[in-house]
Formats: C-alpha cells, structure tokens, sequence
C-alpha cells in the first residue's frame, strides 16, 4: 500500500508509515521543500517515493494545476543525487486518454538514471505493457484500462514478469 497527495511535513508521513503503508509519496513537496524531502530520505529511505508529474517537460505540482520551472530530467537527475530511490513518472498529456504511454520518455528515463521507474499514464493495452516491460522499468501503473477491461490484469502480470 501506498499513498500520496497533500503530505507536507514528516509527521503525516510517520504516521501513515506507522499504520502499516508500505510507501510514501511526495510530489509537490519534493518540489517545493527540498528540505523536508530530506527529512523524509533521512528517517524513512526508500520507503519514500516521489511523484514526477509531467507537462510539456515540465515537472506539474498542486494536482497538476501548476507547472513549475523544474525540467523533467534536471529534477529526476536531482532526486537520484538525493538519494530517492523510486519514482512514479506521469504523462499528464497520456493519463486516462487510452491513447497508449509515453515509450520514449520511459525509455530515455531508464537509461539515463538508476532510479527505480514506475511509468505511469496511458497504459491501455497489453502492446504498452509488453514495450514497457522491455525498458527495464520497475513498474507500470494500469488504471483506466483496468476498469474497462482493456487489460486483463493477470495477463498484464505474467508479461511483465
């Protein structure tokens, strides 16, 4: 189990690790208060994950309402040097469309950086998770296409493997 949204300050983040979440993730925090992120690295380490939401190569925050000035690769290039181990990468512009993913950013991300990459947006067929699980990537979030049967989960899973 994890969770994310609105997590500003390292006692929600305690208490939601001591309630048995798995992981905790950070978005415009990370972006905005470098300090607590951190914080967050220091006490809890790769149980903290941070949320890289993309617009236009931009990095989104405030539920993607803003766009803030961090380029995409400079700011997942920052996370490694911090210490994050896991990111959840999203293509705004491919979120929930069932349009397909965005391979080439995935691709270009996992061979830039060691991070552990979770892609996320657009994942609406098997042929997506299938190129995903050629990138070395650490995970796929399957949303919309879940819900509408567009992939069948175990199958996804077993690809994947």
């Amino acid at each position: 189990v994890e969770v994310g949204g609105g997590i500003r300050n390292i006692e929600t983040v305690s208490t939601y690790l001591d309630h048995g979440v798995d992981r905790v993730i950070l978005g415009t925090a990370a972006v905005k208060d470098p300090d607590f992120l951190k914080e967050a690295l220091r006490f809890y380490g790769e149980k903290i994950a941070v949320g890289v939401d993309l617009k236009e190569g931009k990095v989104a925050i405030k539920g993607w309402t803003e766009v803030s000035n961090e380029d995409a690769f400079d700011f997942c290039s920052k996370m490694e040097k911090l210490g994050v181990k896991t990111i959840i990468c999203t293509d705004i512009s491919k979120d929930g469309a069932m349009q397909g993913t965005n391979l080439s950013l995935y691709r270009e991300l996992s061979e830039r950086f060691s991070l552990q990459i979770i892609a996320s947006g657009g994942v609406s067929s098997m042929s997506d998770v299938e190129r995903l699980a050629t990138m070395n990537l650490y995970g796929a979030i399957i949303g919309k296409a879940y819900y509408t049967k567009a992939i069948d989960l175990a199958k996804a899973i077993e690809v994947s493997k």
